[in-house]
């Protein structure tokens, strides 16, 4: 059994998302195997390894897509294991997609409305009726939507309709969406994934525009450049079991990290 109080006693202070012990089975598969983790509050943690590694799981187990088997997820030391996406959402966890799930028909600003929109505290009947505070609250809504587009650098495309966008561009949609919802913690899969070297230049800015705003941001990601850019700390997963984690540098010297993107053969030539 797994002593829950030792695991917080040792978690640190300032930790705004804990996975303790997370495991994710599907039949006899174990995709993800008592992966422990901690990210604190104001920092960039990115999360790795090749394809097939439980990186996916790992994540949509954090937002509410997949149940773990076992294990806990804390965030903001309240257990989130059993809550739905929706409800983690209105906690604070805001996520994005790797597969772009926008409506190519709305505009960019009709687009970001809608993630503002989701938090509203006016009734439906309220904003039917058309009262003051739902008027109140629809114009701060799209306020706050402009500000988000401009923040993403999208606010002479504010009109456009998303699926006239290049992808790089439809990205940045879905980012700023994600950040409408007003977050304390921002889940970003993959947005680099098909990006061209100057829409990955574009994001990487974004990125650390966010961190300035001490928004805490959970990243996965293949694309190295993007990763050593911007994380404070990364964890890897090989196989559903973390095999390292640490500062950029660290990372980037570590040899089962070497061993499992590029091979054990090629890991001892390279010592040799």
């Amino acid at each position: 059994m797994v002593d829950h109080s030792a695991q917080q006693e040792s978690r640190p202070s300032n930790t705004l998302l804990t996975s303790d012990a997370l495991t994710v089975a599907f039949g006899g598969l174990v995709a993800v195997n008592a992966v422990s983790l901690h990210v604190r509050t104001g920092e960039v943690f990115g999360l790795i390894g090749p394809n097939g590694a439980g990186k996916t799981t790992m994540f949509n187990a954090m937002t509410g897509f997949t149940i773990p088997t076992s294990g806990r997820i804390l965030f903001a030391d309240q257990d989130i294991t059993a809550l739905p996406s929706w409800k983690r959402a209105r906690m604070g966890l805001a996520r994005t997609f790797q597969n772009l799930r926008l409506f190519p028909e709305m505009t960019v600003f009709q687009t970001v409305l809608i993630g503002r929109q989701a938090g509203r505290e006016a009734g439906p009947v309220a904003q039917l009726l058309g009262t003051r505070r739902a008027q109140q609250e629809d114009r701060a809504c799209r306020e706050r939507a402009f500000e988000e587009i401009a923040f993403v650098g999208l606010e002479k495309k504010i009109n456009t309709e998303v699926k006239h966008l290049p992808y790089g561009d439809r990205r940045r949609v879905e980012i700023a969406r994600a950040l409408a919802t007003d977050p304390s913690l921002l889940l970003l899969d993959e947005p680099a994934a098909g990006m061209n070297p100057q829409e990955c230049n574009d994001l990487l800015g974004v990125v650390q525009r966010i961190r300035d705003r001490s928004l805490t941001i959970v990243l996965v990601e293949h694309h190295m450049r993007v990763v050593m850019g911007v994380c404070d700390r990364i964890a890897v997963l090989d196989h559903g079991t973390k095999i390292a984690e640490g500062v950029p540098p660290e990372i980037r010297a570590n040899p089962k990290v070497i061993e499992a993107y590029l091979g054990k053969e090629v890991r001892v030539r390279a010592r040799a």
